[in-house]
């Protein structure tokens, strides 16, 4: 039996338990982070922020219209967050620090949880993260390699 889920109730409860301080995982649910995770196939463990949050970190954060988001910290400036997915070029900002509730910890990325000491892990987050104009370039030579191959 399939049973469907308000998403943003669901995702309401997992923020309260982070605010209380507890750490959670959820399955990934979209495109906007790919390569690096993949629709319903990995999935994130978050908790609350136990530093400063920078530039490459995964978060998750609220939007005005009430949407919850997971994406990448693009930029930090004084008047907030500027963000985008993995598989985006449009950035959006700013994101209020009140907004974000959660920063990604580990992720379990082909069946294997990893975290910040992994090579791809710091690969998206040091130098995927610098290459937004390009990825739409760098993601079609990838598929005329992977197709070659």
């Amino acid at each position: 039996m399939i049973r469907e889920v308000n998403t943003v109730q669901y995702v309401s409860m997992l923020r309260s338990l982070v605010e209380e301080g507890k750490d959670v995982s959820l399955l990934i649910s979209g495109s906007s982070m790919t390569p690096f995770l993949v629709h319903h196939r990995d999935t994130i463990l978050f908790g609350q922020p136990n530093r400063e949050l920078r530039k490459g970190d995964m978060v998750f954060y609220q939007r005005q219209n009430g949407q919850f988001v997971m994406h990448r910290i693009y930029k930090v400036k004084p008047e907030g967050y500027y963000i985008v997915g993995d598989a985006q070029t449009e950035i959006e900002g700013p994101i209020k620090r009140d907004q974000i509730f959660a920063l990604v910890k580990k992720a379990q990325r082909k069946g294997k949880w990893i975290g910040p000491e992994n090579f791809w892990w710091k690969f998206f987050e040091k130098v995927w993260i610098n290459m937004v104009p390009i990825r739409p370039l760098v993601r079609k030579m990838y598929g005329l390699l992977k197709i070659e191959n």
